[in-house]
């Protein structure tokens, strides 16, 4: 005991229960948690197994992350005329289809929107060329980066997380510039932040802590149940007496034939003896019950649609795309025009409706080939595209004379008449003979009228026809 005492004098005091003692070494990646820290985290009520995120919550997150990832990314040019053009030698451009050189922009976006919806935050170094032009973008651990204020109000960064470029800024002997990057080098995207400190972004998660602990909670004290008191499939009965040994057979008799490498075997009983199957309890469903809705809860805080995650039928169902745009007006468009601005204003964009920067989400609707054509064709048949438009859209060459906008021949303004053509310009349309003066004409009269009247009107036929 003295030896004890001896040992624990040479380590510094802990200043009050729960703090982290800097000269105890503690573990942060092994089996221990990370509220490990704390060296008296069992008396804090952490378990020391520790436990990951529940699958709800990563499914939410990867359904923004991987559909994020699926829609390229294009730098846009408004013209004067109203239309638009493609950019395709900015910096912008070249990031977005090479953002480093061990990522593809795939796994860029992939990771990008995972931080961001993990931790509320998602940061990465721009690395610029001798024209002050970002040439690389280098995510960062979110846990590991924050925002930091000089005394004179300058905005700073404190990045880490990214082995790469901590190897790259020791090589160069500048590992501290890690600690005080310029705001205008790092790429900043964060969800909703809190009045208190409006440069610090929050994660759905932190809404959903509850549903999520009772989730996780519930689950974890299924997977104890089952691994150390799990219920048998079914027992034997029988009315008749038996002793210990008599039991131990039946028993063994009964593994023999039903488990191991006699699985589906027929076992046969004597003796009265009956197999009786055991079956969920009403708590067994409740509980069930109950996981389902707290899962509901937490995909409905990260404004997913049940539909997406196969937890229900809620929302249209009629067609991949009609499901798409559901979800894309509820929560996934506010997360694309979130990333498109951080990345725009990063590169100086000037913003929408002049310059910027667009996520196709045309992307997700690849599989439905029937609905893409259908609305193409729809769109050139009501001269909303050229047809070198529609052909593109499908990787097709570009047509000679598909450039121009078309309708069909039928649809005229009502001003064509019955010629079918413009009035010219300063003509007045011809009256109808006046009706005659006297009252009293004879009725022959009034039916050669009538016959002049029909003769013009088939004139006036021929002449449209012949033209």
């Amino acid at each position: 005991m003295n030896l004890l005492q001896r040992a624990l004098a040479l380590i510094p005091a802990v200043k009050s229960a729960g703090n982290f003692a800097p000269g105890i070494p503690m573990p942060l990646g092994g089996w221990l948690p990370s509220a490990a820290n704390m060296w008296n985290f069992w008396q804090c009520g952490y378990d020391v197994q520790g436990r990951g995120r529940s699958a709800i919550v990563d499914a939410c997150v990867q359904a923004y992350a991987q559909t994020v990832a699926m829609c390229p990314g294009t730098h846009w040019r408004v013209l004067e005329n109203g239309g638009r053009e493609r950019v395709s030698t900015s910096a912008l451009s070249r990031i977005l289809r090479k953002p480093n050189d061990y990522q593809t922009i795939s796994d860029f976006m992939l990771n990008l929107t995972t931080g961001l919806e993990t931790d509320g935050n998602a940061y990465a170094l721009a690395v610029r060329n001798d024209r002050f032009e970002i040439e690389a973008l280098h995510l960062m651990a979110p846990e590991r980066c924050g925002p930091r204020i000089a005394p004179d109000g300058s905005l700073f960064y404190a990045l880490g997380g990214n082995e790469i470029v901590e190897r790259i800024f020791d090589d160069i002997g500048a590992r501290e510039a890690l600690s005080a990057v310029p705001a205008r080098n790092v790429l900043h995207v964060k969800l909703r932040t809190r009045s208190s400190n409006p440069l610090k972004g929050e994660s759905p998660i932190m809404s959903a802590a509850m549903d999520d602990a009772a989730s996780n909670a519930m689950m974890a004290q299924s997977l104890a149940f089952y691994l150390n008191s799990a219920k048998p499939s079914g027992i034997l009965t029988t009315d008749l007496p038996m002793t210990a040994d008599q039991i131990k057979e039946f028993r063994e008799h009964f593994n023999n034939v039903t488990k191991g490498l006699g699985a589906g075997g027929v076992p046969i009983f004597s003796n009265g003896m009956k197999f009786q199957s055991v079956s969920p309890t009403s708590r067994d469903s409740q509980v069930v019950e109950i996981m389902g809705y707290t899962d509901k809860r937490i995909a409905a805080v990260f404004r997913v649609p049940q539909s997406v995650l196969n937890l229900g039928d809620q929302g249209p169902q009629g067609s991949t795309e009609a499901q798409m745009q559901w979800w894309i007006a509820t929560g996934l468009g506010f997360v694309l025009n979130h990333i498109e601005e951080a990345i725009g204003r990063m590169f100086g964009l000037v913003g929408m409706p002049t310059e910027y920067l667009e996520f196709d989400t045309d992307a997700l609707l690849r599989s439905q080939f029937k609905d893409r054509v259908e609305a193409y064709a729809r769109g050139v048949q009501g001269g909303i595209f050229a047809p070198n438009d529609a052909r593109a859209a499908f990787e097709l060459e570009r047509d000679p004379d598909g450039d121009d906008v078309r309708v069909q021949q039928q649809v005229v303004p009502l001003s064509y008449g019955a010629e079918l053509q413009p009035p010219t310009p300063g003509a007045t349309t011809p009256a109808l003979p006046p009706p005659p003066d006297d009252q009293g004409d004879s009725q022959d009269d009034n039916q050669r009228d009538f016959a002049q009247l029909i003769r013009a009107a088939i004139d006036r036929h021929s002449r449209a026809v012949v033209s």
